[in-house]
C-alpha cells in the first residue's frame, strides 16, 4: 500500500525515472520541483544524496532561504521501491502563495495517474499539515484541471473563489 515517506536515496532510480516521465509528459506543465532538482543529482549518486539532504532541510524554520521561499515539508508517495508522487506542505504562505500555490501541492507521476493516488496522498497529508499548525489549508489548482478539482473536493475542500486562472479552496486539516 502506498504511503507518504521522507525523501530517501533508496528511491533514487524510481525518482529519476519519475522526473523523466514528468519531462516527457506534454499533456501537463512540468512540475516546478522537476526543474529544482540539482542537475548533478540526475547522474551522480553522491549529488543525489546531497539533493535529498537539501530537500529535507527545507523543513527547518531557522534555515536561511530566499525571501520568497517558505519552510516546506516535502514527502514522496511511495509503494515499495516505487516513487509514485511528490507532495509539499508549505508551513506558511506569502501573498503570492495565497493567490497561486497554497499550503499543499502535489504531483503524481504520469504512469501512476488515474489510480486514486492524488486523492489518497492529499488525505494522508492533512494530519501532517495539522501537526505543523495549519488548521485549514489553502489549496489551489488551475481552472482547467478538473482532476485536481475532484481531488480537492473529495477531500473536503470548499471552493472560495478564482484568482486569475486559479481556483482556490479552504480545506480543514482535522
Amino acid at each position: 500500500m502506498a504511503e507518504l515517506i521522507d525523501p530517501t536515496v533508496r528511491l533514487q532510480a524510481s525518482f529519476l525515472a519519475a522526473v523523466n516521465e514528468f519531462r516527457e509528459d506534454h499533456d501537463y506543465p512540468t512540475p516546478w520541483f522537476v526543474n529544482d532538482v540539482d542537475p548533478p543529482a540526475l547522474t551522480d549518486t553522491a549529488a543525489f544524496a546531497a539533493y535529498v539532504k537539501r530537500v529535507l532541510s527545507e523543513r527547518d524554520e531557522a534555515a536561511g532561504r530566499a525571501d520568497w521561499f517558505v519552510p516546506m515539508t516535502t514527502l514522496w508517495w511511495a509503494e515499495g521501491d516505487q516513487m509514485l508522487g511528490r507532495l509539499a506542505i508549505r508551513h506558511r504562505l506569502t501573498p503570492p502563495l495565497e493567490k497561486a500555490g497554497g499550503h499543499i501541492g502535489y504531483d503524481v507521476r504520469p504512469s501512476a495517474r488515474r489510480h486514486g493516488h492524488a486523492t489518497a496522498m492529499l488525505a494522508a497529508a492533512l494530519p501532517i499539515a495539522h501537526s505543523l499548525g495549519i488548521r485549514r489549508a489553502l489549496l489551489t489548482c488551475d481552472e482547467t484541471n478538473t482532476a485536481s478539482q475532484r481531488v480537492i473536493e473529495t477531500n473536503g475542500g470548499q471552493f472560495i473563489d478564482r484568482v486569475g486562472d486559479k481556483r482556490r479552496y479552504w480545506m480543514p486539516t482535522s
